[in-house]
């Protein structure tokens, strides 16, 4: 399963961006995604030649991340949206985390200002193994993101800014974009699935 960092990913005050729930802690959440650990197996290979299924796969996946960043970032901003929605960008340890950590900053008032850009993504690999969903293997992609939060305030109730004055506006975060529902929907059935940050040397602007 997956490896889950304590923080990642969506900007918020106290941490980088936002937190992250230990992998495994809600029981009802769907496996994470495994990745395949046969070199002759059809997954874990890298986008090939363009108009292939991985090429296909990857960047329909790049298109959720873009789609969850800026969801999580709405879900900050306005506390009428429902937190429902997260389901049409996230899946598994992911969605359970997201909903717990929104539910818990919407309840004490904090309040986002201002959108994550992505910098860059890198897909790093792509696995088109659907052999058995109900244990976590099913198509994923995994990629990383550099973000900016330079233009990103986080307030409190009161309205006083949470963000540390050392807090850094650019990192790296490896996601897993997976696609649960495959058979019936290999374009727009990716979610993300789990993530942790990288410590590596910010993108450049």
């Amino acid at each position: 399963m997956t490896k889950f960092s304590g923080t990642f990913s969506v900007a918020t005050a106290v941490f980088l961006l936002a937190a992250m729930a230990a992998c495994g802690s809600d029981s009802d959440a769907e496996p994470a995604p495994k990745p395949s650990t046969s070199a002759s197996s059809p997954s874990s290979a890298p986008p090939s030649t363009a108009g292939s299924p991985e090429d296909s796969a990857a960047t329909a996946a790049e298109v959720a991340v873009g789609d969850y960043y800026a969801l999580t970032d709405l879900l900050l901003q306005d506390d009428t949206v429902s937190l429902d929605r997260l389901e049409e960008v996230a899946i598994s340890t992911q969605l359970s985390a997201q909903k717990n950590f929104l539910t818990t900053e919407r309840a004490a008032g904090t309040q986002q200002h201002g959108d994550t850009k992505l910098v860059e993504t890198k897909v790093q690999s792509v696995s088109l193994d659907n052999s058995d969903p109900k244990a976590g293997r099913v198509p994923s992609v995994t990629i990383d993101v550099c973000w900016d939060v330079s233009a990103v305030d986080v307030v409190d109730a009161s309205g006083k800014s949470m963000v540390p004055a050392d807090r850094p506006d650019r990192g790296w975060t490896r996601l897993t974009v997976a696609n649960y529902t495959w058979d019936t929907d290999p374009d727009t059935g990716w979610r993300v699935a789990g993530g942790e940050d990288l410590e590596k040397t910010p993108c450049a602007g």
